[in-house]
């Protein structure tokens, strides 16, 4: 192929990045002002309003909410439930809702098969460079998914190794004599990881009217962690059968502390089975070289071979 595809291929896909940063910068008159300023004289200019706004705002969020309703009619309901929970798992529902990963899906798609009609139209295209392809719109496809597969296994296991320690602070706070609710809000004001950020989540929900019942419903519906899930459990038995919390929180500390140390020593027994092959296929070959390596050229300058 020649030189100047490779460039002009080249040049495209960088005017597309320019395009994204040219379009994304803040305006130096914000919405907040245009706004305030317009409601001296109590009249609206939405033509100013929307001028007041950045381009990204403007041109580059409206694309992407559109294509990302195309996406999401083409996606089977299954699989849109599916990322749906991946990205409440992953907590990206206010950042990346299921549209813009939608849009990500099929805008990497399309640029695939755009490459794939330029190698087209310019050249022959055989087999392998057909199947190449084909992988790499799948690729392409699929490369949102796992992220937030990724993104969404490390939160829980964050979230995990959270909640020994915040069910502690709740339970030293009971027994202080404060209620569960004011010791669920003294935990996540003292408490900055992610445990923390689902307490005050869990408050906001009982201040806008929900039951604690419901917003527990709630802060389940955003994990997937079994010892959470035990401990919700457990004070909601509490709760209606009338027995201590305070009590009831000190057995479930106890009960998190011991499972975090045997998943701590079931980490360090896995171990010496992981540093087994990079010790044999790359520390020991190394060794030997160094070790045996002057021995076998004596061997081989006294047999003369």
């Amino acid at each position: 192929m020649p030189l100047y595809v490779y460039l002009a291929a080249l040049a495209i896909t960088a005017s597309v990045g320019l395009a994204w940063w040219g379009l994304s910068g803040p305006r130096t008159n914000g919405v907040v002002h245009d706004n305030l300023g317009q409601g001296l004289d109590l009249r609206t200019d939405y033509r100013q309003i929307q001028l007041g706004r950045s381009g990204y705002e403007r041109f580059v969020e409206p694309v992407v909410r559109t294509f990302g309703d195309r996406g999401r009619r083409l996606t089977p309901s299954g699989l849109i439930s599916a990322t749906a929970r991946r990205v409440e798992l992953a907590g990206l529902t206010e950042s990346w809702p299921v549209e813009r990963v939608m849009a990500a899906k099929f805008g990497g798609l399309l640029i695939v098969a755009l490459l794939g009609a330029v190698r087209l139209v310019t050249g022959a295209v055989d087999g392998p460079i057909l199947v190449i392809i084909v992988l790499l719109a799948l690729t392409a496809y699929l490369i949102p998914d796992a992220v937030l597969s990724r993104l969404a296994s490390r939160r829980q296991r964050r979230l995990e190794v959270e909640l020994s320690d915040s069910i502690d602070q709740i339970t030293m706070s009971v027994e202080a004599g404060l209620g569960i609710d004011a010791a669920l809000a003294r935990a996540a004001r003292s408490r900055h990881g992610i445990f923390g950020f689902e307490l005050t989540r869990v408050l906001q929900d009982i201040q806008v009217g929900l039951s604690r019942d419901e917003a527990l419903d709630r802060l389940l519906q955003r994990s997937e962690v079994a010892d959470l899930r035990h401990v919700v459990l457990a004070l909601r038995q509490a709760e209606l059968y009338g027995l201590p919390i305070a009590d009831i929180l000190r057995v479930q500390a106890a009960e998190l502390r011991e499972k975090r140390r045997a998943r701590a020593e079931e980490q360090a027994m896995k171990i010496p089975v992981k540093v087994v092959f990079p010790l044999v296929f790359c520390i020991l070959p190394a060794l030997f070289i160094v070790v045996l390596g002057p021995a076998v050229l004596q061997i081989v300058d006294q047999l003369g071979l």
